[in-house]
């Protein structure tokens, strides 16, 4: 299920200079490891080409050893649907997809104040 307030790149009225989402992936019960090393190996390898993608974090779910967390931070909107749109991504869908219980949750988000990020 992808849920989606606004498009990617505006909210409201505005237009978002540096679009985020957060993405929770829920694996298969058992399976969060096997997707992690899917991330950590093919997913960073693919974002590592994409100088719009500014932050692209995954983070284990503490509470629930199923899931996992993106934090993505991009430089435009057109950084992002580069990013939604590539080969690379329909390849790492297709790589994760063995692991996943069901489609990844999409929050879009606008950074409005942060420390380490350059907003």
């Amino acid at each position: 299920m992808v849920s989606q307030s606004a498009r990617p790149d505006e909210l409201g009225d505005k237009i978002v200079a540096k679009p985020a989402l957060l993405a929770k992936l829920t694996a298969k019960e058992g399976q969060r490891d096997a997707l992690l090393a899917v991330i950590a190996d093919l997913g960073m390898r693919n974002v590592s080409g994409e100088p719009g993608t500014e932050v692209y974090a995954a983070h284990k779910d503490a509470g629930d050893e199923n899931v996992v967390w993106f934090y993505e931070m991009y430089s435009d909107g057109d950084a992002l649907a580069a990013h939604g749109g590539s080969d690379q991504m329909k390849e790492f869908g297709r790589a994760t997809g063995e692991f996943m219980a069901g489609r990844a949750e999409l929050i879009f988000l606008e950074p409005v104040c942060a420390k380490g990020l350059n907003l």
